[in-house]
């Protein structure tokens, strides 16, 4: 494995074992305890987790039968939302805490043995190894949130937000797309302070559109766990305001987000 994916596996598992932290902690009550995601649970968020960590651990390790599988899905239902909170929904918290335990470890381990140099299938257009296990921590981290959120623990933001803030700017594009819209060509400079004070400078650094900003605030709008509104990111030229206002990191149809005044802005440092 390469020192980069070395890198990337290493900080996923330490997202894993941060939200595992959380999760001993509940209590069975609080496993149903709803989320600022409308209709989810902890306990559905925990089990998609489990399920796509799951279904992420066979795409490296047999790309041929992941594929049969999404095309026998597609058959059926095509709801790859059903499965995992069916599967959760009828358990008892410890079970699924079980689950997910095994899931996330299966998926370490899978990706410590992945071929850097390969391509992994998914559900959308086949991914790099660094790409691919890149996405599994932005999902941990962001539904993590919602179980933090939900429940009022203590989970820190670290410097692992630099690769949810890297899918953020990367998915620029796809967030117009998903939406049936062209992406302008106006360029954006996103200028953060990561959780330790470093700053970090991704897209381009000569752009006059700016959205500047906590990595904290930009990570929780690109996946749609804030408005923006809740937030202290300053946002500068028309170009930045049209894509912070629908900037989505995450794979899949168009979310709703969160609505404005959901979440008090955190106190400025």
């Amino acid at each position: 494995m390469s020192d980069a994916l070395d890198e990337i596996v290493n900080d996923l598992a330490a997202e894993q074992a941060a939200l595992g932290k959380v999760l001993d902690r509940l209590s069975e009550a609080a496993w149903d305890t709803q989320t600022p995601a409308e209709g989810w649970s902890v306990r559905d968020q925990v089990s998609h987790l489990a399920y796509f960590d799951e279904a992420a651990t066979r795409a490296m390790q047999d790309r041929d039968a992941f594929k049969a599988e999404i095309e026998e899905l597609m058959k059926n239902t095509g709801d790859f939302e059903a499965i995992p909170l069916a599967r959760g929904r009828g358990g008892t918290a410890g079970e699924l805490l079980d689950w997910w335990r095994s899931a996330s470890s299966s998926l370490i381990t899978a990706a410590q043995n992945v071929d850097p140099a390969g391509r992994v299938p998914w559900y959308g257009p086949d991914m790099s190894p660094a790409s691919f296990i890149t996405a599994r921590l932005m999902e941990t981290w962001a539904h993590g949130l919602d179980v933090v959120d939900a429940v009022g623990a203590d989970r820190p933001d670290t410097d692992r937000l630099r690769h949810v803030a890297f899918i953020g700017v990367r998915a620029r594009p796809y967030s117009y797309s998903v939406r049936g819209k062209q992406a302008p060509d106006t360029t954006i400079r996103v200028e953060l302070t990561s959780p330790s004070g470093e700053t970090w400078v991704l897209g381009d650094p000569e752009a006059a559109d700016v959205v500047r900003g906590t990595a904290t605030d930009f990570c929780r709008v690109a996946t749609q766990r804030r408005h923006v509104a809740d937030t202290n990111l300053e946002v500068r030229g028309e170009a930045a305001k049209e894509w912070i206002a629908i900037a989505q990191a995450f794979a899949g149809p168009p979310g709703p987000g969160r609505r404005p005044g959901q979440f008090a802005a955190e106190p400025r440092a």
